[in-house]
C-alpha cells in the first residue's frame, strides 16, 4: 500500500510540476485533452461492457465437447460438471474482472461519494445488470449502457471531473478497501451461482426462456 501510495504521489507530483511549467492556456489544453479522451474510452469501456455482461452466457468454452461417456446418466453427470466449472467458476471471475475496471472508470467520473461507496454501487449495479440478463438480453444491454451514461451526464457538469489530484488520491485508497472487495466478488459469484443453478434447472425441464420484448 505504502508503495502504491508513492508511486501515486509521484504522478501528481509530476502532473503539477508540468502544469506549473506550460503557459496557463496550455494547462486548460491538456485538461481538455484529458477529459475528451476519457469520455471517448469511457464510451469504448461501455460499448465493450454493455455487450459482454448483458448476455447471460458471456462465455463460449464448450468444455462439454470433452465429455466422452456415451452412457445418458453419466453424460448428465459429466456435462454438469462441465457446466460447473464453465459458469460457476470462470465466468465470476470474468465478471468480477470488468467489476474492477468499473470501479476505476466511477472514481473518474464522482467526485463526491467516498470509496466504500463506489465499490458499494459498483457491485450493486454489475449484479443488477446480470440478474437483468436472465430476464432478458435486450433488458440487461438497456440497464448496462443506461446506469453507466448517466453517471457520465452527471459527471460532466462537475468541475471536479478534471481533478487528477482527487483521480490519484481515490485510486490510492482502493487497497484498504481490500476486504470489502473481496466481499462484493464473493456476493457476485453467489447470486452467479444461484442464477445459474436454477438456469439449469429449468433448462433439465425444458422451461427456458428469454422474454422478449
Amino acid at each position: 500500500m505504502g508503495l502504491f501510495q508513492t508511486i501515486a504521489e509521484e504522478v501528481l507530483g509530476f502532473y503539477k510540476l508540468l502544469l506549473d511549467s506550460l503557459p496557463q492556456f496550455a494547462g486548460v489544453f491538456i485538461n481538455l485533452f484529458l477529459l475528451v479522451l476519457f469520455i471517448v474510452l469511457f464510451s469504448i469501456f461501455l460499448w465493450k461492457f454493455h455487450k459482454f455482461i448483458a448476455k447471460k452466457n458471456i462465455i463460449k468454452l464448450n468444455l462439454n465437447q470433452y465429455n466422452i461417456y456415451e452412457h445418458p446418466a453419466m453424460m448428465k453427470l459429466v456435462a454438469g460438471f462441465f457446466y460447473f466449472i464453465e459458469y460457476i467458476v470462470v465466468l465470476p471471475f470474468l465478471i468480477f474482472f470488468w467489476y474492477s475496471v468499473f470501479v476505476i472508470f466511477m472514481i473518474l467520473l464522482t467526485s463526491s461519494l467516498e470509496i466504500n461507496s463506489l465499490l458499494f454501487i459498483s457491485a450493486a449495479i454489475v449484479a443488477s445488470i446480470r440478474m437483468a440478463s436472465y430476464y432478458g438480453k435486450d433488458f440487461a444491454e438497456n440497464l448496462s449502457s443506461l446506469l453507466p451514461f448517466t453517471f457520465l451526464a452527471i459527471a460532466l457538469f462537475d468541475p471536479e471531473i478534471i481533478s487528477i489530484e482527487r483521480i490519484i488520491e481515490h485510486i490510492s485508497k482502493i487497497p484498504i478497501f481490500g476486504n470489502e472487495i473481496l466481499l462484493y466478488l464473493l456476493f457476485i459469484i453467489g447470486l452467479e451461482v444461484v442464477l445459474r443453478f436454477f438456469d439449469f434447472i429449468f433448462s433439465l425441464f425444458g422451461v427456458e426462456e428469454e422474454v422478449e420484448e
